[in-house]
């Protein structure tokens, strides 16, 4: 976009901030919309063609209307939830993974229904077609939406005020993000508020980043008011009280912290669906457990198993389980060495099950041992949690659920997140709790896992594998 379009945004969300997004939100749900009728009429064809032969008289009228109805509400659901639908935010890779395993749930639950109203097992050949034309169609339709929005999006012309940190390691975050994000000017808290008040007024949005609460409380409220966008990094009391309970005595509005992450149903709840998903898992996967086992024996005549003390709920120590894909003895002198890209210790056997993150299954027995949860704060080395914990004294507050195999930090994070950032992470999966909150950090292990943009926190094991 040029100059000229660049400016008439830069008046446009000025001018009437509200109506503005109001636009900008409205096009993005007609977008998503037209996504989801057109799977809804893939799956119609489908439907007609495979499965209208087999199907009760019920479904041969209207019937058929409201299953393609479910059907939408379901994909929509289930991209949505797997953050399918952030064209522009996410790269397009990105968009394309979530896509394509929130379809594949889809069309398995999808499935799974009309065997269930058939009351028999049906062919599958109309839902691997299904599938097939879903993930293809939503790949041409993700890059068309992600192709119109470069095009007609410009970034944000951003202020960023810093404060006891100089701020540069946000801004480098920012600026990686061009397309949508441009830190024009930076400015020190310290300077006149007047000064910085009037600034503010000349960008679309505005970055505060590690400033007193005073200062920053002015620059929140007078945003809020002008309705100018504004980013802050949370303190960790920030990300705590987010958790809060918002309670009224009487007429005076109070938020409740009471430091107790999860409440009994809950716990119990993500108990259950640990125990229930690692039989599964270990059930399914079982071939694949007992012929990695056999390559690491065979390999060099080593140990199957790996074990590493790591600390989990309550700062109690547990030995972590991975099957092992360095040589014996790899650290001999008891002192951790990051695992590096061409390491001779890893084994031939080591690099094809990392690649493929084979080394972590054994964590399933963790998990339905009760030492781990299938999501949760990764279970960090005892020598870090003490380092850490020197550094940041909040840092133990992490322990108040178990170690998970996957977590907020591993999805979002990356390899060189700070401890700091890392500790924000797991407050906010801690402090905001929900089973599904669960379920979509596990759908969007999958993106990471599969996007090597989304990686970079698994490609260098420096922290979570050293052996």
């Amino acid at each position: 976009m040029g100059k000229d379009g660049n400016a008439y945004h830069n008046s446009a969300m000025r001018a009437n901030p509200r109506k503005y997004n109001d636009k900008r939100l409205v096009k993005r749900r007609l977008v998503e919309l037209f996504e989801v009728i057109f799977l809804c009429l893939i799956y119609y064809f489908v439907w007609m063609y495979f499965y209208r032969p087999e199907a009760g008289s019920s479904f041969l009228g209207r019937g058929k209307y409201v299953l393609m109805l479910v059907y939408g509400i379901l994909a929509a659901g289930a991209i949505n939830m797997n953050e399918g639908f952030r064209f522009g935010y996410l790269k397009i890779s990105e968009v394309i993974i979530s896509q394509s395993v929130s379809l594949i749930i889809c069309n398995i639950i999808t499935y799974l229904q009309l065997c269930l109203m058939e009351n028999r097992m049906l062919s599958t050949t109309g839902m691997l077609a299904l599938t097939v034309a879903d993930i293809a169609i939503a790949s041409v339709y993700v890059f068309m939406c992600s192709a119109i929005y470069h095009k007609t999006r410009r970034p944000y012309n951003m202020l960023m005020i810093y404060g006891n940190e100089n701020g540069e390691a946000l801004k480098k975050k920012m600026d990686s993000r061009g397309d949508r994000y441009h830190v024009s000017e930076m400015m020190a808290y310290d300077e006149p508020m007047d000064k910085i008040l009037h600034r503010i007024d000349e960008f679309d949005g505005v970055i505060v980043s590690d400033i007193p609460a005073e200062q920053r409380n002015d620059i929140l409220k007078y945003c809020y008011e002008k309705e100018i966008r504004i980013y802050v990094t949370p303190k960790i009391s920030d990300v705590i009280e987010s958790g809060g309970e918002e309670i009224n005595l009487f007429d005076t509005p109070l938020i409740m912290v009471d430091g107790i992450s999860m409440t009994l149903g809950n716990r119990i709840a993500k108990r259950t669906i640990d125990l229930a998903l690692s039989f599964l898992a270990l059930v399914v996967l079982s071939p694949v457990f007992i012929i990695t086992a056999l390559a690491v024996k065979l390999c060099d005549g080593g140990p199957v198993f790996f074990r590493q003390k790591r600390v989990t709920m309550d700062g109690r120590e547990f030995d972590i389980l991975k099957f092992r894909s360095m040589i014996v003895d790899a650290e001999k002198d008891n002192t951790p060495h990051p695992a590096e890209d061409g390491d001779p210790r890893i084994t031939k056997v080591g690099k094809f099950i990392r690649a493929c993150r084979l080394d972590e299954l054994p964590q399933l027995l963790n998990i339905i041992r009760g030492d781990m949860s299938i999501v949760g704060p990764r279970p960090e080395r005892v020598e870090n949690v003490k380092e850490y914990t020197e550094q940041i004294a909040e840092f133990p507050m992490r322990l108040k659920v178990r170690g998970g195999l996957t977590g907020y930090a591993q999805v979002y994070g990356k390899y060189n997140t700070t401890p700091l950032d890392k500790l924000k992470l797991d407050l906010m999966y801690i402090e905001n709790y929900s089973v599904m909150l669960d379920i979509r950090l596990m759908l969007m292990t999958v993106r990471v896992l599969f996007s090597k943009e989304a990686t970079e926190g698994f490609e260098n094991k420096s922290e979570d594998d050293k052996e």
